[in-house]
């Protein structure tokens, strides 16, 4: 089984000047690579994780993410906020979401640095992301922000009803914490409660300025890191998961909260799983249900595994304890690599590594999430809160 040291080992070799590099399947930094904001924020987040469960070192190394994040060269001194690379100027709101869960997992493990850069983080997000009309998040700004682009889209704020929600957690009692927590519940039911639901439990991601779908993006790029075409399966499980956090910590919480997190849970996994014939989940599917990218990607089932684990926390039942247990039997036979301790990223339908969307092994979140839920903790807004 995979062990959460010996991956911890691996992703501690991502340390570099400036934050944390994008590290290959060898152990090694890929040196032609800029420095990406985040995946610095990401690995920032991960060690405070392992910082809670009373790693040796990790402080260090979240002292590490945090100096880089707050006096490295990913921060834009002349203009705020944080450029997606050390190359790329842009302004968005993926990449800030994960620069204020970084900071709420470092103030949450008492890193010196920590809620300075957390609060940074989210005068930024509050000022240039978060849209409270719509009670969702605008997506990309230029180096100055004064050109806003017209894409808008959900992965995005699903990452920011993440970084929300363990913002809040850090924050206590500031009433700063409530207000995230609301807006992180509207967004969830815009998202969860109104497209979703409404279109049978088939997610679309990509809209115009007004929150028009656009169901047709990128049908000519589907393969798309962050943006692919049609159904993507890993968000699905994300989204569930998400819901459940949301209702963990909203005072008399709607009753949709669950029933939708299940929803949108039954649909991804009986729609997903094996749709090509071939056990796991493909990365995306058409609003017809059939596969458009068949590639298996390491966080579509981490993601899986994360949110059956919480649903059966949440609900007692053992039908998802079953699929968490018989995925992550599947995660271990297919992805997992003996030699760093981490798992593929990529793989063909049949099994083969391959490396037509990822290559390398630079992600430890997705896969130390899904260890940590996997272990019958409580359901707290966030990771750490519940690690503490």
């Amino acid at each position: 089984m995979t062990d959460l040291q010996r991956l911890l080992d691996f992703a501690e070799r991502s340390a570099v000047p400036g934050g944390f590099g994008f590290l290959g399947a060898d152990g090694q930094v890929f040196a032609d690579r800029p420095l990406m904001t985040f995946i610095t924020a990401r690995k920032t987040h991960v060690f405070g994780l392992a910082h809670l469960l009373g790693r040796p070192g990790a402080g260090e190394l979240v002292r590490h993410g945090v100096e880089a994040l707050t006096d490295g060269p990913l921060r834009d001194r002349e203009h705020g906020g944080w450029r997606a690379t050390a190359e790329d100027d842009t302004k968005s709101a993926y990449v800030h979401a994960f620069v204020v869960l970084a900071g709420a997992t470092a103030t949450a493990v008492g890193d010196p640095g920590g809620r300075a850069l957390l609060d940074e983080a989210l005068d930024v997000w509050q000022t240039r992301f978060w849209d409270d009309a719509p009670g969702l998040a605008v997506e990309e700004w230029d180096a100055g922000w004064t050109e806003l682009s017209e894409y808008r889209g959900v992965n995005a704020n699903m990452h920011g009803v993440e970084a929300s929600l363990a913002a809040a957690d850090a924050l206590g009692e500031d009433p700063l914490a409530a207000q995230l927590r609301a807006q992180a519940l509207r967004t969830t039911e815009r998202v969860l409660h109104g497209w979703a639901r409404d279109r049978d439990w088939r997610l679309p991601e990509h809209f115009t300025p007004g929150w028009t779908p656009l169901p047709e993006y990128n049908r000519d790029d589907p393969a798309h890191k962050f943006r692919p075409f049609g159904v993507t399966i890993g968000h699905q499980f994300e989204w569930s998961r998400l819901a459940l956090h949301v209702r963990a910590v909203t005072s008399e919480p709607p009753p949709w909260l669950l029933e939708d997190a299940v929803g949108l849970f039954d649909a991804a996994a009986e729609r997903g799983w094996a749709a090509d014939g071939h056990d796991g989940f493909p990365y995306t599917l058409d609003w017809d249900d059939r596969v458009v990218v068949g590639a298996r990607m390491h966080w579509v089932l981490c993601e899986a595994i994360a949110a059956a684990a919480v649903l059966a926390e949440v609900t007692g039942e053992e039908r998802y304890r079953d699929l968490a247990r018989r995925w992550r039997e599947h995660g271990e036979e297919r992805f997992a690599d003996p030699v760093t301790g981490s798992w593929h990223h990529e793989l063909a339908p049949t099994g083969e590594v391959t490396s037509g969307t990822w290559d390398g092994q630079p992600d430890a979140y997705h896969l130390t999430q899904m260890l940590l839920l996997s272990e019958g903790r409580p359901v707290r807004g966030s990771v750490a809160a519940a690690l503490r």
